[in-house]
């Protein structure tokens, strides 16, 4: 999505819960080391009822873009690659396969695609960002089919929301799931899905969480935004969400996001991270999306600080968002992570359809 010139200050605070501290003390990047991480907080009830701030502006990483940037924008932006930057489409990985058998102690990932997970985990099938439209608005047709076909699906026991962007929340697809599905979205995005008749939604602001059947599902900041319309930006949150099995292996999805300090904080607050699934894509040109979308350098570097054990790349090869070449994003993170010097079976550079699971 557009975005921001580069920006270093910060600052995330919340006046809406206890931890606002936490994004006090987090308000540069460069500034003195970070105090200890507070423990945990208590998991909410699910589905509460709660009261929001009008608008979270002062959760932004970096400012919104002015007219100097859509100027600039305007005379040397370009959204799309040209035709050598397209010439490797039939090239996108694609390999759609069977989910793998699971129970209750075991945690699998299939990618759907764009930032469309099946995420198998404490006996639950959870949906990361599920987005099963071959166009969303505004953006061509996707490159690459869905790499699950929603006939093939277990139920569905939760959805998780990232933000409100419209390759992140698809309402065609959202269409399609039984209204007591639970969904666990970012603070004010609730009254969408109760529109919608949607009747088990857990809103959550950054460091809650909720659990469900044993799960616990942990809201976490990202470097990003929100817009749906000409007039509700910022007005909802935007984060990643950390899932935890009872047996305390770690399932990091961090939705849409520039590369930052809270990247760090996540790590430290969440230590044994088993996998990631971390944004590549989306990032050409630098000085337009780089404080919002990750190129794949800074998604390693991502993965380092979080101090996950494994990453699976994600946000690239379905839709074409934006103008870097559709398969630069894949050889661009496989050289990045084996100049990391950093086991390359840890790399789960996996094709739309294909699945791993969590040994």
């Amino acid at each position: 999505m557009t975005q921001q010139p580069r920006s270093t200050a910060s600052t995330p605070t919340s006046a809406s819960t206890p931890t606002s501290s936490e994004g006090s003390a987090a308000r540069s990047a460069t500034s003195s080391p970070a105090p200890s991480c507070p423990p945990l907080a208590e998991p909410r009830p699910l589905a509460e009822h709660r009261v929001w701030p009008r608008a979270f502006h002062d959760r932004l990483t970096a400012p919104l873009p002015g007219l100097k940037a859509f100027a600039r924008f305007a005379r040397e932006g370009a959204v799309r690659p040209g035709p050598e930057g397209l010439a490797d489409t039939p090239r996108l990985p694609c390999a759609p396969g069977p989910l793998p058998r699971v129970d209750a102690r075991t945690v699998a990932v299939t990618w759907a695609g764009h930032a469309s997970w099946v995420v198998r985990i404490g006996g639950l099938t959870v949906l990361t960002d599920p987005v099963w439209s071959r166009r969303i608005l505004g953006t061509p047709a996707r490159v690459t089919p869905v790499g699950v076909a929603w006939s093939a699906l277990p139920r569905v026991d939760a959805v998780v929301i990232s933000h409100n962007h419209y390759d992140h929340l698809d309402a065609p697809t959202l269409r399609r799931l039984p209204r007591d599905t639970p969904v666990f979205a970012p603070a004010g995005l609730g009254r969408w899905f109760q529109r919608r008749r949607f009747t088990r939604v857990t809103e959550l602001d950054w460091w809650e969480a909720a659990r469900l059947d044993g799960v616990r599902f942990d809201f976490v900041p990202a470097h990003h935004w929100s817009k749906r319309t000409l007039t509700d930006t910022c007005r909802t949150l935007w984060g990643g969400w950390v899932l935890t099995d009872p047996d305390g292996r770690r399932v990091y999805f961090a939705g849409d996001t520039g590369y930052g300090h809270w990247f760090t904080r996540i790590g430290r607050r969440y230590p044994g991270i088993d996998l990631a699934l971390l944004p590549i894509g989306a990032y050409d040109p630098r000085w337009w999306l780089s404080d919002v979308h990750c190129d794949p350098e800074e998604a390693v570097r991502a993965a380092q600080d979080v101090g996950a054990r494994r990453m699976a790349p994600m946000h690239w090869g379905t839709f074409v968002l934006s103008a870097e070449p559709v398969l630069e994003p894949l050889t661009r993170v496989r050289a990045a992570w084996q100049r990391a010097g950093l086991p390359r079976e840890h790399l789960w550079d996996l094709p739309v359809g294909a699945s791993r699971v969590l040994e």
